[in-house]
């Protein structure tokens, strides 16, 4: 694929990304194969839903993967990266239950069977679409081995580890409060509930005494589900209701006696200090009501609505029930008060409905004891989070973790591989469906739930690689380098990786955990449907092309930390890119189709400072790549295309480039090739289309960048002192040109440069440079400061002191003249400011901030006049 081929004048990504991509697949350069003779380096992919469309958070996430996977890749790792998706049970749901919607029908006019092959259908038209989106934007991933959390193999897995832990006796099924969604009709665990904020009230309401006296007033935020209530909680030390405790009051609108029980669970000092006990509705009513015996009774239905044990209310949804209870209790002058109240509500993280939570009967899994050594292996570092911090996010979850919820009332998902017996109450849960009951003989009846999606991708470090069979991947490739992804499902999936990690496997699933932050505009605010604000990848690709939009995801980001992006940073990145593909035609047009060996007796300063950059750049990109810095690593090597290789090292390089020397010229091309080629793959990881594209036009490329070594530092190029010379000579160039741009000289204006060095030698090689880069008629090198002028601009730099002749630069005379009618100007206003501030009047009624600025104005004009007396003081005649 390499030879001198000549590079298009114009880079254009929409021409070069799908072919590159292709070629790349065709050739089987993303797969990976068990290599004893490797060591392996393996990243599983956050499965995407496939009912995902790319955005900002993929692109980052899989960006920052697929960059790892590149290096390591490079670095001669045996680097695999799984790919696979999600099926997102109720995503997935919601959408078939919305195409039904639009054809009339419902999931039980098509049923379970008819319902699920419509499911498949759907994955087969549209789960692999986000795996093409992930393509364009060039994740190398192994897609050979692309798996699905449904497919043959991962629902073996499921039903392996299900029937494990339950005879373990870590799962079980019984009557728990469960978070519960009205709106998609399933149960929803602990971490799939997003609490916010809310504006609400807090109803104050008697509960008359059974014997006639007061009673106890009550406070609640839901004053619907008192239709529930079965008892009512004091404190064993509130002496305010001490007379209480042990009888009973009577339930308004329901008019049922209910005890009043004491509990150390009671708050004193919150609203009344008597709380109202719904064990059906609420997990802490739930525990006070199982210490004493309270009845459970649930008065609402799975769609929100009062159900028949809510009495006159049954029929009425939740909220519309909470109206007619308060407008009730107010007409029996039992509502005391009612105050605005704000505190946090559980909504569903899917279809932000607000949770109920109530009592049901549902499968669990007993979390305390698998979550130990999870714990004990973030704790003495078997387990690394990148940055650290959030390990301490990590913790507060798991050592507060409650039993999982794992059983969703969906019908797309893996089924609960538990069988019922309804002649003897049999509960059989095994790895095959029995054909009948094993202890009567009747028949049985599959339970009709399915598992939490997070249940099956929870396994997918190793049900991915073929577990539960021990294949030669699993032996390989398991425990898993790192996992890359966002702070936000720590609970959700990380978590329960490490847990499912060490109850199946015995051993981590991966040894660091990467975690980023999420992708804001540039305004710093969450990208969001409801704002508008969200930039679509796909589109930034089309304009700008894949690298732009990965370097500019990339540069400037630090693990853990959100990130803003805008339309702009992809423009700035897509100049990168445009700049880099010009200094690249450059070089190979003016250095024909040949490879150029290093000379290092042929080598210049400018070589050799170049070169010991290069260096000095492999081993801070190396070590920011192996630190996760990949935003550094992606500065790194943005400034030094820019500014070094193309601003200086170009520039320097032309004159040997088009002079006659052929030695030198050799040496020049040969740099600049070698330096070209290093840079090409240290920027893979990040640019890999532009990256490949470059290098395969490079005389004597392998066949692409991405199995080529990895740059490494090489000594014999590594020149300190010459480089340090180098920085010196640029640093006096500079200087000139920011005094020539502060004195107005016109570019066409060269001036003579006299160095003062000790190090003359040096600066005498490097002549040429200066006076070439800093617009010079000529430079004399000096050791000391005989033969200046008086009338000569000072500079003073590393390593040497620049003077230049004033009257090589301007016209003394009118300089003179016009610094003169400078200080007069300045000499007024500070005078016009100083009469304003002179009268009592202006100070007195003007306002504050006018008289601050008038005195303002005298500080900056006379620190302007200071300046324009020193530039006279110097102009001697």
């Amino acid at each position: 694929m390499s030879g001198f081929r000549e590079m298009d004048k114009v880079y254009d990504p929409a021409q070069v990304e799908d072919r590159l991509y292709a070629a790349w697949e065709r050739n089987g350069y993303f797969h990976a194969a068990p290599d004893p003779s490797r060591t392996p380096f393996t990243i599983v992919i956050p499965p995407p839903n496939i009912t995902g469309q790319l955005h900002m958070g993929h692109a980052l996430d899989n960006t920052m993967q697929d960059a790892l996977i590149r290096f390591r890749r490079m670095q001669g790792f045996c680097a695999l990266w799984m790919p696979g998706t999600d099926h997102a049970s109720i995503a997935t749901e919601v959408k078939i239950v919305e195409q039904l919607a639009s054809e009339g029908l419902t999931k039980a006019d098509v049923g379970r069977e008819g319902f699920l092959e419509r499911a498949w259908k759907w994955r087969e038209t549209y789960g692999s679409r986000i795996v093409q989106q992930l393509k364009k934007l060039g994740s190398s991933c192994d897609w050979e081995r692309e798996r699905f959390t449904m497919d043959e193999g991962c629902s073996r897995a499921v039903v392996e580890t299900f029937v494990d832990l339950y005879e373990k006796g870590l799962i079980y099924r019984g009557d728990r409060i469960i978070n519960w969604c009205p709106d998609c009709r399933t149960a929803l665990s602990d971490a799939e509930v997003e609490h916010e904020d809310s504006a609400s009230h807090l109803w104050h309401i008697r509960y008359p005494a059974a014997d006639g006296g007061e009673g106890v007033v009550v406070a609640t935020t839901r004053p619907e589900t008192m239709l529930g209530d079965t008892g009512v909680a004091v404190h064993p030390d509130d002496k305010r209701y001490a007379h209480l405790i042990g009888k009973t009051v009577i339930l308004p609108l329901m008019d049922r006696e209910i005890p009043v029980v004491a509990d150390e669970y009671v708050d004193m000092e919150f609203g009344t200090g008597a709380v109202k006990m719904t064990p059906a509705h609420d997990p802490n009513d739930f525990e006070v009501g199982a210490r004493h015996g309270l009845p459970i009774l649930r008065v609402m239905d799975d769609g929100g609505v009062i159900n028949g044990h809510g009495g006159k209310y049954a029929g009425l949804d939740r909220y519309e029930a909470r109206k007619r209870i308060e407008e009730d209790l107010k007409a029996l002058g039992l509502l005391v008060k009612k105050e605005e109240y704000t505190h946090a509500v559980g909504h569903c993280y899917r279809c932000s409905t607000v949770i109920e939570p109530i009592i049901s009967k549902q499968w669990f899994v007993s979390m305390k004891q698998l979550a130990q050594k999870p714990i004990e292996a973030v704790r003495d570092g078997d387990i690394r989070f990148v940055p650290d911090r959030f390990s301490r996010v990590y913790f507060n979850w798991m050592e507060n973790i409650r039993d999982w919820c794992i059983s969703r009332q969906l019908w797309w998902g893996h089924r609960i591989p538990a069988w019922y017996c309804d002649g003897c109450g049999e509960v059989t849960v095994a790895k095959e469906a029995p054909q009948s009951c094993p202890k009567c003989g009747g028949p049985v009846r599959q339970d009709e739930d399915v598992l939490d999606t997070w249940f099956s991708s929870g396994l997918w470090p190793f049900s991915t690689m073929g577990w539960p069979e021990k294949t030669p991947e699993l032996d390989y490739f398991y425990p898993t380098s790192v996992l890359v992804t966002g702070y936000d499902i720590i609970f959700f999936w990380v978590a329960r990786m490490i847990v499912f990690g060490y109850a199946q496997m015995r051993e981590k699933p991966f040894g660091d955990v990467l975690i980023h932050g999420i992708v804001r505009d540039e305004l710093g605010r969450k990208m969001s449907k409801s704002l508008g604000n969200g930039i679509d990848p796909l589109e930034v690709i089309e304009k700008y092309g894949a690298d732009a939009l990965r370097f500019s995801l990339i540069n400037g980001t630090s693990p853990g930390n959100d990130m803003r992006f805008s339309w702009a940073r992809a423009e700035a990145a897509r100049n990168f890119a445009n700049k880099l593909w010009n200094a690249a035609r450059f070089v190979l047009m003016n250095a024909g189709g040949d490879a150029h060996a290093l000379n290092a007796s042929a080598l210049d300063m400018a070589d050799k400072w170049i070169l010991t950059r290069l260096n000095q750049l492999i081993a801070e990109v190396t070590a920011h790549m192996e630190k996760y810095d990949l935003g550094l690593a992606a500065q790194k090597l943005y400034d030094f295309i820019w500014s070094e290789y193309c601003d200086w090292y170009i520039e320097m390089a032309k004159a040997r480039l088009y002079g006659e020397d052929e030695r030198a010229k050799a040496a020049a091309r040969a740099v600049l090739l070698h330096v070209l080629e290093a840079v090409m793959k240290l920027m893979h990881p990040i640019m890999p289309f532009i990256t490949e594209e470059v290098y395969l036009h490079l005389p004597g490329a392998k066949e692409t960048v991405m199995t080529a070594a990895w740059p490494e530092t090489d000594p014999a190029l590594s020149f300190e002192r010459e480089a340090a010379q180098v920085a010196a000579a640029m640093d006096a160039i500079r200087a000139v040109r920011n005094i020539r741009a502060e004195m107005n000289v016109a570019p066409s204006v060269r001036a003579r440069l006299i160095l003062v060095t000790p190090d003359t030698e040096a600066f005498a090689a490097l002549t040429p440079y200066i006076e070439k880069l800093a617009g010079a008629s000529g430079v004399t090198v000096q050791s000391g400061k005989e033969g200046i002028g008086d009338n000569a601009v000072s500079l003073v730099c590393e390593g040497c002191e620049v003077f230049i002749p004033l009257e090589e630069l301007i016209d003394i005379g009118k300089e003179r003249e016009r610094l003169q009618k400078e200080a007069a100007r300045l000499e007024d206003e500070i005078g016009r400011a100083r009469a304003k501030l002179d009268n009592p009047g202006f100070v007195s009624k003007a306002p504050a901030q006018v008289v601050e600025a008038e005195r303002a104005k005298i500080e900056k004009f006379s620190q302007m006049l200071e300046t324009v007396r020193e530039r006279l003081d110097a102009l001697k005649d």
